[in-house]
Order: structure tokens, then C-alpha cells, then sequence
């Protein structure tokens, strides 16, 4: 009974602090703009299945993708374990799903064996990290911090396979030796197992005991780590790939506002039929948190940090600032900096700071060709060009800022219709004496 209430109130605290740290990322999302209608559900869910379940993009690398693949079925798959646990841990029971029977043997048996080959890929991951120099790793936006934090993800998850294994081998040894009845099948558990051969029963019992407190233990920290962690895209790679922006990716969507006021020059009959509207005008494009659309803020939270963007962005690998992972870990620092005051200010808190600039330069934005490389490449399915447009919007619409190639541009198609310098009477001067052949 003693054990089940410390399981129970380490269980709330859990949740507790899980809830908190849900509750105020939640709730910064207020202050991020609408974006697209999600619809097209089927279709959502297809691309979750291929992107996410499928881990199609990530096999782009076959080796390396094999091993972070492992890595997330294995997850998928010991989550049933840990949710038996949980409710062994409230009741007091022993393997309290085993009522499932053959799909209880199967889904045990399963994470068993995942258990040990996720183990080895943390291991290839960990070695890589330390020791293997991979370029897309490293970038200006990598500080010590991002190492550090991908090392320690790294290391709790070795100790969770760890643990797990060490759980199931005393057990199966435990039972053995009791001659009771082994619930679930264990492989990989059955091949250590002898390993506790020599401890009597009760020191049988006791390692089983430790183990199974070392794993659910981790797991209660490890999900409240997460959230602060590159790592949050365990829990939020899958919704973000669901709530993908459908359309083809080179497509820019156009601005509610501009479309209002050409509909406006074109018809201006329509300007008196219109309810009036109190609304202050909009910001154009996109200075600061407040201005990004929800899903913006979303793919930040599911960064993974990997730079897979980064890696195959033209402007960067010719030496140019822009790094699209930079610019949603950006956003993602920012939103932590301004979010709390946002939350007890209301919308017009300043800090006299701002995304732009004081976190994402204009050399870095407009180094952008909008050539969707990284948007393609992206695992989890982010689309980093459209911050980057909307950002580059603002910087033209409301501060008249743009490299001196687009201002000519601009200027050109102000005075004479066109991109070119030329008046539009002299656009076929061209032709003139220009003789052609009649058939």
C-alpha cells in the first residue's frame, strides 16, 4: 500500500508539473495570428502515416535514418509497456494487462527487443555526436547549450532501454526461480536474466524493484525535460506533421489585407457596400512573436534541431548567412523571452526588442531564394519559407527596407508598369527596321 501511494503522488506531481509547463506554452498561442483552416483530414492523416509513422523523409539518409527510425517504432511500441506500469504502479498489481493474453506476449516481446535496439542506435548517436565532426551539427545557432541538451536526451534515453532491460531480466529470473508463471515473453530479458542467477529471492526482488522504480522514474523526468528540450519533438513531430500546410510548397499565400484593397481599386463600388470597420489596421508581414501564425510557433516547438534544412539551403552552402534552422530556433528563443510578458501584459507589452534584428538580421532573409529546399527536406514537415516571406513582407511594406536591386524594381514597376527601366513606349523599339519574313 506504501509503495502505491508514493507511485501515486510521484504520478501527480508529474503530471502536475507536465500540466504547468503544457498550460504556459499553451497559452502564448494566443498572442500568435490565424493561420490556414485545417481540413482535408484523410489527406492530413495520409501524410502523418508516410512523414511521421513511415519516417519516409528521414530514410533520405539510409544508414543513420535506419537507426533514428528504430529509434521512434521503439518508442511507439514500449509506450504500452510504460502505460502497464503505471496502472501496476496505481493498483498494485503484476503485469495487470496480461489479460490481453497472445497481444500482451506480442507487444511485451516487441518492446523487449526494441528495448535493445534502440540502446544500440543511442549508442551510434552518442559516438557520432562526440566524436564524429558532422558538419549540419554545427552552425552559429549551435551554441554549447544545444549540445549539451541533444547529449543529455541522448543519455536519459540509453538509461530508459537500460533500465527496461534490467527490469524484464529480473523479472523473467524472478519468476523462474519462484517457479511462477512468466508473463509476457522476454527474449532479450531471458538472455540476461542470467546474469541475477546467483541472488536469492528477496535480492531477486530487490533488483527488480530498482529497476522498475530507475525506469518509470526516468520517464516521469524525461517527459517534463522534454518541453524545454530540442527533444519535444517526441511529442510534437506527429501533430505537427498532421496539421502539414497542404498546398504546393512553392506556393505564397497572399495577404488578407492587400487582397481587400486591390478588390477595392478594381471595384470601388464595393467600398461603399462594405460594413464599416473599427478593427486597427493590421501589421504587415511579420516583426515580431506576436505577428507569426500559430503554426509558425508550432514548428518551432517541433524543430529537431537536426539541420537537415540548413544542409541543403543554397544561400548557406554558398556561404551566406541564412540558416533556416537559425530562423525557427529564433523564433522559439524569442517567444520564450517575450511569451511571460505577453501573458501578463496583454499584446501591447514591449520589451523594446524584437524578432527582427535583434535575432534574425535582413542580410539573413533576403539571402533566402524561396526555393523550398528545406521545406522539402524537413522531417517533421515545417515550412520555413513562409516566416521568412512574411518577415520580408514587413521589412518592404511597413519600413520601405529592401536590397537596392528590389527598390529599382519596385520604382520601375511604379512609373512604368514593369520591372525594366524603360518607358512603356519605348518597349518595342526593338522591333523597329527589324525585318521579318512574310509566308
Amino acid at each position: 500500500m506504501v509503495r502505491q501511494i508514493v507511485f501515486a503522488v510521484t504520478l501527480l506531481i508529474t503530471l502536475g508539473v507536465f500540466a504547468f509547463t503544457i498550460n504556459r506554452l499553451v497559452s502564448y498561442f494566443r498572442f500568435t495570428k490565424a493561420g490556414f483552416p485545417v481540413r482535408d483530414f484523410g489527406k492530413r492523416f495520409r501524410v502523418m502515416l508516410e512523414v511521421a509513422i513511415g519516417q519516409t523523409k528521414i530514410f533520405r539518409h539510409p544508414v543513420m535514418g535506419f537507426f533514428h527510425a528504430l529509434v521512434f517504432w521503439g518508442f511507439c511500441v514500449i509506450i504500452f509497456g510504460s502505460i502497464e506500469m503505471v496502472i501496476d504502479g496505481l493498483t498494485g498489481a503484476e503485469r495487470s494487462l496480461k489479460v490481453l493474453g497472445w497481444f500482451h506476449d506480442f507487444i511485451m516481446a516487441s518492446g523487449d527487443i526494441f528495448a535493445l535496439l534502440v540502446a544500440i542506435s543511442i549508442l551510434i548517436f552518442l559516438f557520432r555526436r562526440l566524436f564524429v565532426h558532422v558538419k549540419r551539427f554545427e552552425g552559429i545557432e549551435m551554441k554549447k547549450k544545444s549540445h549539451q541538451d541533444a547529449n543529455l536526451a541522448l543519455s536519459m534515453i540509453l538509461l530508459l532501454m537500460i533500465s527496461l532491460l534490467g527490469m524484464n531480466a529480473a523479472y523473467v529470473q524472478m519468476q523462474t526461480a519462484a517457479g511462477e508463471t512468466v508473463y509476457g515473453v522476454y527474449p532479450v530479458g531471458a538472455f540476461f536474466s542470467a546474469l541475477f542467477a546467483g541472488l536469492s529471492p528477496q535480492g531477486l526482488h530487490v533488483a527488480h524493484e530498482v529497476f522498475w522504480w530507475a525506469h518509470i522514474l526516468l520517464i516521469f523526468a524525461f517527459a517534463n525535460i522534454l518541453p524545454y528540450s530540442k527533444h519535444f519533438h517526441v511529442f510534437m513531430s506527429v501533430p505537427n506533421t498532421f496539421l502539414t500546410r497542404l498546398e504546393p510548397l512553392g506556393k505564397l499565400t497572399n495577404m488578407d489585407d492587400i487582397t481587400r484593397e486591390v478588390r477595392l481599386m478594381l471595384d470601388p463600388e464595393t467600398a461603399f457596400s462594405a460594413p464599416a470597420s473599427d478593427a486597427p489596421v493590421a501589421r504587415f508581414g511579420v516583426k515580431d512573436v506576436e505577428d507569426v501564425s500559430w503554426k509558425n510557433y508550432f514548428d518551432s516547438l517541433a524543430c529537431t534541431e537536426c539541420g537537415r534544412c540548413t544542409a541543403v539551403c543554397p544561400a548557406n552552402t554558398t556561404g551566406k548567412m541564412l540558416s533556416p534552422r537559425k530562423i525557427f530556433m529564433d523564433l522559439r528563443a524569442r517567444m520564450k523571452e517575450k511569451g511571460p510578458g505577453l501573458v501578463k501584459n496583454g499584446r501591447e507589452f514591449s520589451d523594446n526588442r524584437s524578432l527582427l534584428r535583434d535575432y534574425i538580421s535582413e542580410a539573413e532573409l533576403w539571402a533566402c531564394t524561396t526555393c523550398n529546399a528545406c521545406a522539402q527536406e524537413c522531417p517533421v514537415n515545417i515550412n520555413h519559407p513562409t516566416l521568412i516571406v512574411d518577415m520580408r513582407r514587413y521589412l518592404v511594406m511597413e519600413e520601405s527596407s529592401a536590397p537596392g536591386g528590389l527598390k529599382t524594381m519596385f520604382s520601375n514597376i511604379e512609373n512604368n508598369g514593369a520591372p525594366w527601366q524603360y518607358s512603356p513606349e519605348d518597349r518595342l523599339l526593338w522591333a523597329e527596321n527589324l525585318e521579318m519574313k512574310v509566308l
